[in-house]
């Protein structure tokens, strides 16, 4: 069964054939993106059907149809609850305690939120029955803990008051006092609180992963070490955002992922990207530096997800990526510099036009023996595995 391919990418792949140039077919869009013709026209389809120019039945329609049911399960689940809480409450040999009720649902697969909501008791005090005894001050503490902890791997430049915020946003109020001895207590600091410039003794945060590369970026099969790095590039309207992933055996960007902001969100939707598109990719190396965005929390457990390997490169160590930069490299001589870009949609359908069409189809490479990254794929991996 065909891998599906990224909702950004198709929705890249649209516009560029909306907005070709007269003379180019659907057809020549479809080669250069390395699609189906039929695949591109169908996805025009639907793009027209989610704007409203052509009937059928949305995206958002599809959407509405899910959530109906899934409200249709939950009316169900909620009626399933009363039913056994009125059999349950009406033998008389029993305590009048419904947390043993809450327990024999749950087994059945009914939600404890679900349990607990319908029979308005709280949680908390169900889950400290369930497990052991514990003061509410103790009980407090922990989940405050676990709030500013959360917020502290998702950002790791916020300080305490900012963290603070977060915690009350996620349902865990507290003063700035109490977030305060917490982080102090942790050791969760800021990683911009000590007012030092960046310089050779200058520190970005330590690593999540161990460097397992160490510059040896050779490989002698696809899906087995891949570099991944994020560029930016002003606009009118503000910059841009590219995190691209490279495989370093056939030089092909597997997966990026563009953004208006350089959020952790950027990294983890490349590396889905790359995964919808290369399919088994367990034990594969993915090679970056030590940026916030490949540290943190959702990066991380991106990587675990796909039972991928990390690896980081020292500080400072422009070599230890040096891959990745020659890439930027070229894509900064041949589209970011090329002219002023007014918005970023131009930029956007620019940098992935080159990306699909010009690198990787056209592009021939000396170190793959004059080659381009999707002819040397094609040469090199038996038909039956070959990536979509």
């Amino acid at each position: 069964m065909p891998k599906p391919y990224p909702r950004e990418f198709r929705d890249d792949v649209v516009r560029v054939a909306r907005d070709r140039d007269p003379g180019v077919t659907v057809e020549q869009i479809a080669k250069d993106f390395g699609v189906h013709p039929m695949t591109l026209f169908k996805w025009m389809r639907q793009a027209d059907v989610d704007a409203g120019t052509r009937p059928g039945v949305s995206g958002s329609e599809s959407a509405e149809l899910r959530e109906a049911r899934k409200r249709i399960k939950l009316l169900e689940q909620e009626n399933e609850v009363l039913r056994r809480a009125a059999a349950y409450l009406s033998q008389a040999n029993l305590p009048k305690r419904l947390y043993p009720l809450v327990s024999e649902l749950a087994a059945d697969g009914i939600p404890v939120a679900v349990t607990c909501r319908v029979l308005t008791i709280a949680r908390q005090p169900y889950y400290r029955w369930r497990a052991h005894r514990v003061t509410d001050a103790e009980l407090a503490a922990a989940y405050r803990a676990d709030a500013l902890f959360d917020a502290h791997r998702d950002d790791p430049e916020f300080g305490y008051r900012f963290l603070a915020d977060e915690a009350r946003a996620a349902g865990q109020p507290m003063v700035e006092r109490t977030a305060w001895r917490i982080c102090s207590g942790m050791g969760w600091f800021s990683a911009f609180s000590k007012k030092k410039r960046r310089g050779k003794g200058g520190k970005v945060g330590p690593p999540v992963h161990d460097d397992l590369v160490r510059r040896n970026v050779t490989t002698d099969g696809p899906n087995r070490l891949w570099l991944a790095d994020i560029t930016e590039h002003r606009t009118g309207e503000g910059k841009l955002y590219l995190c691209a992933i490279k495989d370093v055996w056939s030089h092909r960007i597997v997966g990026y992922s563009i953004d208006s902001r350089m959020k952790s969100r950027l990294a983890v939707n490349a590396l889905h990207n790359a995964v919808a598109r290369r399919g088994d990719v367990t034990g594969c190396v993915l090679h970056t530096d030590r940026r916030s965005q490949f540290r943190s929390r959702k990066f991380v457990h991106a990587l675990h997800q796909h039972h991928m390997i990390g690896s980081m490169g020292r500080v400072g160590a422009a070599g230890d990526n040096a891959a990745m930069e020659s890439f930027f490299g070229l894509l900064q001589n041949n589209v970011l510099d090329r002219r002023t870009w007014t918005t970023r949609q131009q930029l956007r359908t620019a940098i992935v036009t080159w990306i699909e069409r010009t690198y990787h189809r056209r592009r021939r490479q000396r170190s793959l023996s004059r080659l381009t990254p999707i002819e040397y794929e094609t040469i090199m991996t038996p038909p039956a595995s070959q990536a979509a």
